[in-house]
């Protein structure tokens, strides 16, 4: 007998799996490159003509990207189980899938060609908390979730905020500006895990015939 929601387990499984594979992956780049200066380096120079071994990080991106997709249509599939919001699932896979095109295309073709910069498409996760918070407002077990989506949409506005130079000009430069996105890429990409993780659990708890 197949367990119920494997199929949507099954991706959702993929989207915990990315963003340790993601860290794994940016840590062996770097170790590959004894100077690389994580403090005022991009994450993208790692994959760039410079690196020692590019195909470290570009590998991991294209990963990423495809992970993104595969854990975006999860996300909307197990929205659809708990009884979301259609419009809420749509839009959740379409903002994580948006994201993976980008990440796919800036992994195929790495900085510095300015078709790289297409990476920027991943910023579209961004809306997916607020889509998941949407999705998820009729699910009362899910309430410590949306909490922390909350939180997430919250900080990645505010480092959005501070890394676009929008306030305190000074604060993110020359000399800092590679820790600044480190903390940015753990926040947008590492959320998703946590995320797929609860969704996980909470079908599992309705397979197993829990409330």
């Amino acid at each position: 007998m197949t367990p119920r929601f494997r199929r949507r387990r099954l991706m959702l499984a993929v989207g915990m799996a990315a963003p340790v594979v993601a860290f794994i992956a940016v840590v062996l780049a770097t170790l590959s490159w004894p100077d690389y200066d994580q403090s005022r380096q991009y994450l993208s120079e790692l994959g760039g003509l410079h690196a020692p071994a590019p195909w470290l990080f570009n590998s991991m991106v294209v990963f990423a990207g495809v992970s993104a997709a595969v854990a975006g249509v999860g996300f909307a599939l197990a929205l659809l189980a708990l009884d979301g919001s259609r419009w809420a699932a749509g839009v959740t896979a379409a903002a994580f899938i948006l994201a993976g095109v980008g990440m796919v295309v800036a992994g195929l073709i790495p900085w510095p060609d300015p078709r790289h910069r297409l990476v920027n498409l991943g910023l579209f996760i961004m809306f997916a908390p607020l889509c998941l918070i949407w999705g998820l407002a009729r699910v009362r077990e899910m309430r410590r979730l949306r909490w922390f989506l909350a939180l997430v949409f919250i900080a990645m506005a505010v480092l959005t905020v501070l890394t676009r130079h929008l306030v305190f000009k000074g604060l993110v430069n020359d000399f800092n500006v590679g820790w600044w996105e480190r903390g940015f890429a753990l926040v947008l990409i590492g959320w998703t895990g946590v995320a797929a993780w609860a969704l996980e659990r909470r079908l599992v708890a309705l397979s197993r015939g829990q409330a």
